[in-house]
C-alpha cells in the first residue's frame, strides 16, 4: 500500500526549551517537514494547558502556510463549539484566498481544555458543550460550499466577495461519534486513534462511507488516521523518549498537572508507581507506535491496511524539539 504520511502538531511545550518558544517551534517543524515531504501539516486547539501552546489555530494555519511551499496546511482542529460557523468560515476562506488549494479545515466537537475555558469562551452566555455542534457543522458547509436553504436566516450572506477559494472540510473523530455526521454532511473524516486507540476502530469508516452514500453525495470522501508515534534510531531509546508523553497521558488521567518530565525522570518515576499504575502505564504505552523506523513503518502499514485508509498522520510529542524532529526526519526516510 502507497502511504502518505502527514502531521497533526500539539504544539508542545518542550522541556529542552522556554515555553514561549514554543508556538515558534512548531514552524520550525513544519519547514523541517515540508522539506522531507509529508504530505499534511495541521495543528490543534487546546486552552488553558501547561502542555501544548496553540490556543488559536487560524493564525498558526497562516503562520505555518507562510514558512512552507508544498504542505497542505490546515487545523485539526477548530474546536467548533466555542465558536460562530460564520466567523470559522470567514477565517478558513481568507486562508484559502491567501494560500490557494493548500488550505484544510478541520472541526471537531471536544472542548480542547478544561471547563472554565469553555466557559470563559462562551461569556457572557453559557456553553452548549456540543449540543449544538450538527446544526453549527451543518451550518459551515453551508456558508463555505454549497449555501444556506433560502429559510435560513442567514443564507443571503456572502463570506468574501467572490465567494472561493474554498478550504477542504474535515471533521475530526476519535470513537465513531462524528463518523456519521460527517458522512452526511460530506465531510472529509479524520480518525484521532491517538486520543482513544481503545475505541478507535476500523468499522468507524465503514459507517462513515454508508452515511455517505445514504445522503447521495458523490465519489468517496477522504480519509485520515492520525496515531502517536515516537521513532528513534533504536526501538530501546525510542521507548525512552515515548515515556514522557506516556506519563503525560497518565498523569492527564489521574488529574495531575505538572510540567513534561524528561525520558529519564520518567524512567524514575516509573519505579515508583504502584503496580496498577505501571500496568496503566504500559497499556497506554500500547496504543503509541513506537520504535526504530522500520518496526514504526511497518506498523504504520498495518494500522493503514486494517483502517483500508492511505493516509496516516503522525502526532509525536517528546520532551525535547531535538527528538521530535529526528523522529520525523527518520519516518520519511522510510517513505
Amino acid at each position: 500500500m502507497n502511504i502518505r504520511l502527514s502531521v497533526v502538531d500539539q504544539s508542545p511545550v518542550h522541556g529542552s526549551h522556554s515555553k514561549q518558544q514554543a508556538p515558534h517551534l512548531t514552524l520550525e517543524l513544519a519547514r523541517l517537514c515540508d522539506e522531507l515531504g509529508y504530505h499534511r501539516y495541521w495543528v490543534a486547539e487546546h486552552h488553558d494547558s501547561q502542555h501544548f501552546a496553540n490556543p488559536c489555530p487560524e493564525i498558526m494555519v497562516g503562520a505555518v502556510a507562510a514558512v512552507t511551499r508544498r504542505m497542505r496546511i490546515g487545523s485539526g482542529g477548530v474546536m467548533l463549539s466555542h465558536y460562530s460557523p460564520y466567523k470559522v468560515a470567514e477565517c478558513f476562506r481568507m486562508l484559502a484566498t491567501l494560500y490557494p488549494d493548500r488550505i484544510d479545515l478541520g472541526v471537531g466537537r471536544a472542548p480542547g481544555g478544561t471547563g472554565l475555558a469553555s466557559r470563559a469562551l462562551a461569556f457572557p452566555y453559557s456553553p452548549h458543550h456540543g449540543d449544538l455542534y450538527p446544526q453549527q457543522a451543518q451550518m459551515l458547509s453551508g456558508f463555505l460550499r454549497d449555501g444556506l436553504p433560502d429559510q435560513n436566516p442567514f443564507h443571503s450572506l456572502r463570506v468574501m466577495p467572490d465567494n472561493e477559494p474554498t478550504p477542504e472540510l474535515w471533521m475530526l473523530g476519535s470513537s465513531g461519534g462524528s463518523a456519521g455526521l460527517a458522512g452526511h454532511l460530506g465531510y472529509n473524516l479524520a480518525l484521532a486513534r491517538f486520543i482513544d486507540p481503545d475505541n478507535c476502530k476500523p468499522d468507524i469508516f465503514a459507517e462513515y462511507d454508508a452515511q455517505w452514500r445514504e445522503a447521495g453525495h458523490e465519489g468517496k470522501g477522504n480519509r485520515m488516521l492520525a496515531i502517536a508515534c515516537i521513532c528513534a534510531d533504536s526501538d530501546e531509546e525510542a521507548r525512552l523518549v515515548a515515556g514522557t508523553a506516556v506519563y503525560r497521558k497518565l498523569a492527564a488521567q489521574s488529574g495531575l498537572r505538572e510540567d513534561f518530565l524528561t525520558p529519564e525522570q520518567v524512567r524514575d518515576r516509573y519505579q515508583q508507581l504502584s503496580k496498577s499504575q505501571q500496568a496503566m502505564f504500559d497499556h497506554i504505552e500500547a496504543g503509541y507506535t513506537i520504535g526504530s523506523p522500520q518496526r514504526c513503518m511497518d506498523e504504520i502499514r498495518t494500522l493503514a491496511s486494517a483502517f483500508d485508509c492511505q493516509e496516516v498522520a503522525l502526532v509525536t510529542v517528546t520532551w525535547s524539539q531535538q527528538a521530535r524532529m529526528d523522529s520525523y526526519r527518520l519516518l520519511a526516510g522510510m517513505l
